[in-house]
């Protein structure tokens, strides 16, 4: 059994779970972006099928699932791609500050129709709670304002600038872009070309065109191809 004070992070491939014991504290500061050496975050250098029972995983499955048997490059994985088990208060404190920024996103980047004024703050608010919008405290603020929007207009008057943005990108990276596009915007047209690239039409919200772009050249090393068709 861990000892108090540590909490888990869980990883599923190849068809199993793989675990770590980790520092709460430490292990959430470098989920969320901040650099901390492995070494400091993990509780032991182990990588475990089941942490509480403190059944460890073995050599041949850490070997197929990453490759290698390094508990520091694995634990690297497992904190980076897996699931990190928060504490309550970790959770309400992330969520609310995430809140904050999705409703200073939403109050920046659109008006009311009728009035061509932003919606105020508190109204946005409100209005997140009649929906009983659900957030997540790991995804960025303005990925999770495209889609509350779209709900958000069920209860609340919103209009809201959008470009029409087209892409090509390489058909190697397709595979790691596209839930990210999907995330940002709409994608209305998709073609594979005869020279393997992909293209598409993507509609997405005024205020995060730039922040997309920016994250398909992070993702394909600046071998992605954009161009703004129109804007409304």
């Amino acid at each position: 059994m861990p000892k108090e004070g540590y909490t888990l992070a869980r990883l599923h491939r190849m068809g199993e779970t793989f675990e770590i014991l980790v520092d709460p504290e430490k292990s959430l500061k470098a989920k969320l972006g901040e650099k901390i050496s492995i070494d400091k975050i993990l509780l032991y250098d182990e990588i475990y099928k089941d942490a509480k029972k403190g059944i460890r995983a073995s050599e041949a499955s850490l070997k197929k699932a990453f490759n290698t048997t390094d508990p520091f490059k694995i634990a690297e994985i497992i904190l980076s791609e897996g699931e990190l088990q928060i504490t309550a208060d970790q959770r309400k404190k992330l969520i609310e500050e995430k809140k904050k920024q999705i409703i200073d996103f939403i109050s920046k980047n659109s008006v009311d129709p009728r009035t061509n004024f932003p919606h105020p703050p508190t109204r946005i608010e409100n209005a997140l709670k009649e929906i009983g919008v659900s957030i997540d405290p790991f995804i960025d603020a303005k990925e999770q304002a495209t889609a509350i929007i779209e709900k958000l207009r069920t209860v609340l008057p919103l209009k809201v600038g959008l470009t029409k943005l087209a892409i090509r990108l390489p058909g190697d990276i397709v595979g790691k872009a596209y839930g990210t596009i999907r995330n940002y915007g709409k994608i209305i047209q998709e073609e594979w070309q005869k020279d393997g690239s992909w293209i598409c039409l993507v509609e997405i919200t005024a205020g995060l065109h730039i922040e997309l772009i920016e994250k398909l050249n992070a993702l394909s090393s600046g071998r992605v191809e954009t161009k703004i068709i129109e804007k409304k």
